[in-house]
């Protein structure tokens, strides 16, 4: 092997093995998060749900495309607001059969309803790195009172875009019986188990925030 290709493979090893924040200089202390306004950065942003199917398994699917803003405050949390919004048509399964079922009128009924959306009412910091998000969360035309529970990832430049970053985990459980989707309740579960990977860019200028009122 010439010392070139020793040379290229020694440094590709080192990548492998270096940790992430050596490249992207990603932050862990929420204290170190630039405040300001973010923009959801829809590509590596999605919604996971998950039910009880017939008492056997759990079965999952997932949603992406998500857009929407957050004005972040790492210094006072309880001033931080959120909005997002997902297409419903982009639900995924490993069913094709399920998938084009769940876009339908018995299930989320996309065409009707082309969108949930999660509008923020209050920003409650539970511990370091931690919030409880409490919104309303419009699904299937109907929309209710939902509570996210939030942990802050990291931060940084991203090493690709070159675009500041902020990153969070979220969990929720919502009844779907109260979004109006009965559909093989109690056979397939009501509960519906939420998790969501959420990436969040920001930007030079503030953009367009919804009111929670409207």
């Amino acid at each position: 092997m010439s010392f070139k290709f020793r040379t290229v493979f020694a440094v590709a090893a080192l990548a492998c093995s270096a940790p992430l924040t050596a490249f992207a200089q990603v932050v862990t202390d929420p204290a170190q998060v630039q405040a300001g306004y973010y923009k959801v950065e829809p590509l590596h942003t999605q919604v996971s749900f998950s039910v009880l199917h017939l008492g056997f398994t759990v079965y999952e699917g997932l949603f992406s495309g998500a857009s929407g803003v957050l004005l972040l405050d790492p210094r006072q949390p309880e001033s931080s607001s959120l909005t997002v919004s997902v297409p419903v048509a982009s639900v995924q399964t490993t069913s094709s059969k399920l998938t084009e079922e769940l876009k339908g009128k018995d299930w989320l009924g996309a065409e009707q309803f082309p969108k949930a959306e999660f509008v923020s009412v209050s920003v409650k910091r539970t511990s370091n790195g931690d919030a409880l998000v409490s919104g309303n969360l419009t699904l299937h035309g109907i929309t209710r009172p939902e509570t996210l529970h939030v942990h802050f990832i990291g931060a940084g430049v991203n090493m690709l875009d070159k675009k500041y970053t902020v990153g969070f985990d979220a969990t929720s459980t919502i009844k779907r019986s109260e979004f109006g989707i009965k559909t093989f309740v109690p056979y397939i579960s009501d509960e519906v188990e939420l998790k969501i990977a959420g990436a969040f860019e920001r930007q030079d200028t503030q953009p367009a925030m919804k009111d929670p009122n409207d």
